[in-house]
């Protein structure tokens, strides 16, 4: 890959790692500036909160949720789209106590879906979606996080998962604070069925939504379908 130094301002890294690339993200659009920064601090000490609670999981009970979000996950999908050979998929790679979803993506690599994960590769730039299989051997990111290689093709998804660190009834999530997540669905034309993945211990009454904030199209937890798409 290519260093910090043969590349400044470059990044190859997860979204879950956005508050690190971009912490002082907030929301540009807002009304009523004071008012979005006390909604930043607010959502900084939530952010702190639930990710701590997730943190204090046992092992068990993380791989235990984890298989139950993918069956749920599974049967929305399957009830939504049928088939999902030939759709572009975008999942991600589980990190920060994030539940795992890894034996789903490599069934939909099996069944012919084509299976990509997000990246952060400019800052303050919409994601980066590259082509992952079950054959594509991970590079070192940054953060030596695993991330496909900077040759793999990027895709645009048609449905994107998003971990949630907390998410709410209206389908409004909660991330990790850079912001990267909003910027992408803004920018994809058109925009992928997204689906935010979560603890059901993380709801949340409400993340006091913002002008920038895109509500998700459904929520899985390893209770179920949370929040139910439109139409079902």
């Amino acid at each position: 890959m290519t260093s910090d130094s043969e590349a400044p301002g470059r990044y190859a890294s997860p979204p879950c790692m956005a508050a690190e690339v971009d912490p002082a993200y907030f929301d540009p659009l807002a009304v009523d500036p004071e008012q979005a920064r006390d909604v930043v601090r607010w959502r900084r000490a939530e952010r702190t909160r639930l990710r701590a609670e997730r943190d204090a999981l046992s092992v068990a009970d993380r791989q235990a949720a984890g298989a139950a979000i993918v069956g749920h996950l599974a049967d929305l999908l399957r009830k939504r789209f049928g088939t999902m050979r030939g759709r572009v998929f975008s999942g991600y790679w589980p990190i920060k106590g994030e539940p795992d979803l890894r034996p789903l993506l490599a069934a939909l690599d099996a069944e012919g879906a084509l299976v990509a994960l997000p990246l952060v590769e400019v800052k303050a730039a919409p994601l980066v979606f590259r082509r992952w299989t079950r054959k594509t051997r991970m590079v070192r990111g940054d953060w030596n996080i695993p991330v496909p290689p900077p040759e793999v093709e990027a895709v645009t998804p048609e449905i994107a998962l998003a971990p949630v660190v907390g998410w709410t009834a209206e389908g409004f999530r909660l991330g990790y604070g850079g912001g990267y997540f909003d910027r992408t669905l803004a920018a994809l034309l058109p925009r992928p069925f997204t689906i935010g993945i979560g603890f059901q211990s993380a709801r949340l009454a409400t993340i006091y939504p913002q002008p920038h904030d895109i509500a998700l199209d459904a929520v899985v937890t390893e209770a179920g379908i949370a929040v139910p798409p439109y139409g079902t």
